[in-house]
């Protein structure tokens, strides 16, 4: 019979959570060391994503005729199964149309956040805020004024030093949950 107790359940999903920290950090130095790969992936994935939208869209459209919505949601629907097979199909210009907005984001994001720093910056901390904002306009610079290019590189990287953090930093709680586990047995 399986232990259905407090730390019957912490220990079953230390295990899985080491596991998932170590799968996390290798996929990280994986998209990090092939981003191209990590990008194309990414923009696939949201693809798929405009695809399932549209199929919902399509599906509630038949849901709504009698509210008089059938032709709207059937062109919103239309619109998303649309761009999302076009991005299926040439997911290189996805990729290269998510890097351009992500420079505009970070771009956008760097001057917003900055403008927050300098009105609060009496307050004590606001040093963190400017130095946001500034690294968000870097990134957001250095991604834009090298698009298409960046296309290649930015944003598999970004994803990849994100799920790699995202591993390196579960690995020590999982690791010190299991010695606490191991106390207290």
């Amino acid at each position: 019979m399986a232990d259905s107790s407090l730390i019957g359940i912490a220990k079953g999903s230390v295990g899985w959570t080491v596991a998932l920290s170590v799968l996390l950090s290798v996929a990280g130095i994986l998209a990090i060391v092939i981003p191209p790969a990590a990008g194309i992936a990414v923009a696939v994935f949201i693809a798929w994503l405009l695809v399932l939208g549209g199929v919902a869209h399509l599906i509630l459209a038949w849901h709504v005729r009698p509210t008089g919505g059938l032709l709207w949601e059937l062109l919103v629907g239309l619109l998303y199964l649309g761009l999302g097979i076009y991005l299926l199909v040439r997911p290189a210009v996805a990729l290269a149309s998510l890097t351009l907005l992500l420079a505009s984001y970070l771009f956008a994001k760097g001057i917003l956040v900055l403008i927050l720093a300098f009105r609060i910056r009496h307050l004590p901390g606001t040093g963190w805020l400017f130095f946001d904002g500034v690294v968000a306009l870097i990134l957001g610079a250095m991604i834009g004024l090298s698009w298409p290019s960046s296309s290649e590189w930015a944003i598999g990287t970004l994803i990849g030093v994100s799920m790699f953090f995202a591993g390196f930093t579960r690995l020590p709680m999982a690791l010190a949950a299991r010695r606490l586990l191991a106390k207290a047995a």
